[in-house]
């Protein structure tokens, strides 16, 4: 009598296990897989399905809304005159003779990036359980497409950067943009980076504990406040600069303001410190990452 071979998959739970082993299921199909693999051949195969999720994420955000796409540029219009309101007049925090609209919308553009990207990696495990119980593909694809889309929303973003500063140069502010800013798309990338490394760890922890979601939303509030968007890092002064210099976003948001205004400042150290900061925790948001993403249906 011929026997029929019986497999249990790495994406059942542990009472499916259970129950395979229990009926004399034989055959355990699970991934050799180091904790430091990234499996990049993979990647490129399902790269129909990260258009997908880029199309996905551009469509669904604002379906069903009268202004669309706009919105991408009412927010941060809406949330730069709200600056200039709060920060520049009642606080009359400086911003280093830049123009406040430009000041406030350089800030926002780059942080609103870091924002998303860090909020669509750390909701990878949480939000998309659903799919992962179902279906083999690389998980990494979802924090991925999270990255591509968001920088699309940017580059919006970016042309009315652009088309203000059009106008503040037509109107006699003097231009001073300089060869740094060339590095913009190295500013881009580190961002990038540094919020889905920051974002991969808190996912592999929220798909356990899930009371962490509600503390790192909150924390991302206050780190803003800790990161030079709505004032420069010179009006921190030789008492607290030293601490707003170990945030490993700081260089980045000052070298892309001296750039493109002439405030602010450029640290070739900084931006090293914040390259190699990003590379340790992309390092260990890969070990954790990986070790989550074996076991992870049977606490989501």
């Amino acid at each position: 009598m011929a026997t029929t071979a019986t497999v249990i998959t790495v994406t059942d739970t542990m009472a499916q296990k259970a129950d395979k082993i229990q009926e004399g299921w034989t055959l355990v199909i699970k991934p050799r897989k180091k904790l430091l693999d990234i499996d990049i051949k993979g990647l490129w195969r399902y790269r129909d399905l990260w258009r997908m999720y880029i199309q996905r994420d551009l469509v669904t955000l604002y379906k069903q809304t009268i202004l669309g796409p706009l919105w991408f540029l009412i927010q941060p219009v809406f949330t730069t005159v709200m600056y200039m309101f709060v920060f520049g007049g009642l606080a009359g925090i400086s911003t280093d003779g830049a123009p406040q609209p430009l000041f406030y919308l350089s800030g926002i553009m780059l942080w609103n990036y870091f924002n998303e990207c860090f909020n669509g990696a750390s909701n990878t495990f949480t939000a998309n359980a659903g799919i992962f119980g179902k279906v083999y593909f690389p998980r990494l694809v979802v924090p991925l497409a999270s990255l591509t889309s968001n920088l699309l929303k940017m580059l919006i973003q970016l042309v009315l950067f652009i088309i203000v500063y059009i106008g503040y140069a037509i109107s006699g502010f003097q231009v001073q943009l300089n060869i740094t800013l060339l590095l913009f798309p190295f500013y881009v990338l580190l961002l990038a980076f540094h919020a889905m490394s920051w974002g991969l760890i808190i996912s592999s922890l929220t798909s356990k504990y899930r009371d962490l979601k509600y503390l790192v939303s909150f924390g991302i509030q206050l780190f803003m406040y800790a990161t030079p968007i709505i004032y420069p890092l010179s009006a921190a002064g030789d008492k607290y600069r030293w601490a707003l210099e170990l945030n490993p976003l700081t260089p980045i948001f000052e070298a892309f303001k001296y750039g493109c205004l002439g405030c602010g400042s450029f640290s070739v150290g900084g931006l090293v410190y914040s390259t190699v900061f990003m590379l340790v925790t992309m390092f260990i948001s890969v070990i954790v990452f990986n070790r989550v993403e074996r076991n992870f249906m049977d606490t989501v």
